[in-house]
């Protein structure tokens, strides 16, 4: 683990965690990106997470490794794959590191598991999926690659795994369902029970974790699904491109094969052996494709690596008092929010049909924020303070109360 962040860590005072503790400890981790704020105040940390200092150094131990060793760089990038694989099957309670199998997106896990699946086959997803993979399912089924069912919301835009079972039919293949939903923060409960249920009617269930990884204790074993993808952009710190596949030992022990593959499956790639058929690596490393993107494995390093040493738990009920301060707040100035309990994920839900057009009048204040759709979507993090929180609550507060047009034309 890297010094710096092993010894702000550990320099925590023990039990939950409190602001003042963390801008004297972590904040100087961050010191780079808070001082490029320069005052305004982060709350997209639910779409790209707040880069550490030792990102770049860790990034440049990957090219170091190629200035000084060209070809023999394979060594260093290799190892740091391995490694990445192994901090992520330790995140989300996979039962061994080659389960994992690196990705550049969670929509290429999704393909790699589409294209493993013989046939035709019918998949039931949700109208909630991210647009990642909802393009790439309405893509397969618009060429007649699936067959897709597509579950919707109830009356208040929530989604229940009660109602995505009861949309599997005879001959269903794949269930695609996120652990927390994108626009809304809302957490999908009883995954286990929809894993046993697909299971019972022959089918597999792919979980996408990119909202819930890192915000709580994700156990895919425990939950056993088949598939999961998920990457480091969000609440990993890691950025963009180090994303993953998840495929479960009983998967993988069963022999599916995709037909996503490239030379760094083979069994032994660097021997530039020709078996035909190929012989594929071991359990996951089947699963792997063509030459990796290897800065991507340094790149999440050290994100990872300070949620392993605050504890996911820990961080969690930091982040939910945080919400909850948020949403009081709010309430105080008379806007109704959604957030702060275990039912949501790390980030504050405002309804507004202007939602869009308040985060680019929010970012114009200095107050970082996004929309999809009628959801204003403000997430707090470990460097997020109190007083930010105020003046973010205030200024929504203030477009709140405004007329729509006066709101919409500023």
């Amino acid at each position: 683990m890297n010094p710096a962040i092993a010894a702000a860590c550990a320099a925590l005072p023990p039990g939950p965690l409190d602001e003042a503790s963390l801008q004297r400890h972590v904040a100087p981790l961050f010191s780079r990106h808070l001082a490029a704020l320069r005052g305004r105040a982060y709350l997209a940390n639910h779409s790209l997470g707040r880069p550490l200092d030792a990102t770049a150094a860790d990034v440049a131990a990957g090219l170091d490794a190629w200035y000084a060793a060209m070809g023999g760089a394979w060594d260093a990038w290799s190892a740091e794959c391995d490694a990445h694989r192994a901090r992520l099957a330790t995140l989300m309670g996979a039962p061994r590191p080659d389960c994992v199998v690196p990705k550049t997106s969670a929509g290429q896990g999704l393909r790699a598991v589409l294209n493993a699946l013989p046939g035709t086959p019918h998949v039931v997803a949700t109208r909630g999926e991210f647009d990642s993979l909802d393009v790439i399912l309405r893509t397969y089924a618009h060429q007649r690659r699936i067959t897709l069912d597509l579950v919707a919301p109830d009356a208040d835009g929530h989604f229940h795994a009660g109602a995505i079972a009861a949309a599997l039919r005879p001959g269903t293949a794949l269930v695609v369902a996120s652990e927390v939903m994108f626009r809304t923060g809302q957490r999908l409960s009883a995954i286990r029970a929809l894993a046993d249920q697909a299971h019972a009617a022959g089918a597999s269930l792919l979980l996408d974790v990119y909202h819930s990884l890192g915000v709580f204790p994700v156990d895919v074993a425990a939950a056993d699904v088949d598939f999961a993808v998920g990457g480091a952009y969000k609440y990993l710190r890691g950025g963009p491109g180090a994303c993953f596949l998840y495929v479960a030992p009983r998967v993988l022990d069963a022999g599916l094969v995709t037909l996503d593959t490239g030379w760094f499956a083979k069994a032994a790639p660097f021997t530039y052996a020709r078996p035909d058929p190929p012989r594929y690596g071991a359990g996951g490393d089947a699963w792997l494709e063509s030459t990796p993107p290897v800065l991507t494995f340094f790149q999440a390093r050290a994100g990872i690596e300070l949620l392993a040493a605050l504890d996911v738990r820990r961080v969690r009920e930091h982040n939910q008092r945080l919400q909850r301060s948020l949403v009081a707040q709010l309430a105080a100035h008379g806007v109704a929010a959604q957030g702060g309990g275990d039912d949501h994920g790390a980030f504050v839900v405002v309804r507004a049909q202007d939602a869009a057009t308040h985060a680019a009048t929010l970012g114009g204040q200095g107050i970082a924020v996004d929309a999809r759709g009628d959801c204003l979507r403000l997430c707090p993090d470990l460097l997020t303070t109190g007083a930010e929180l105020a003046r973010a609550a205030e200024a929504v507060g203030a477009l709140a109360r405004m007329p729509r047009r006066q709101s919409s034309s500023s």
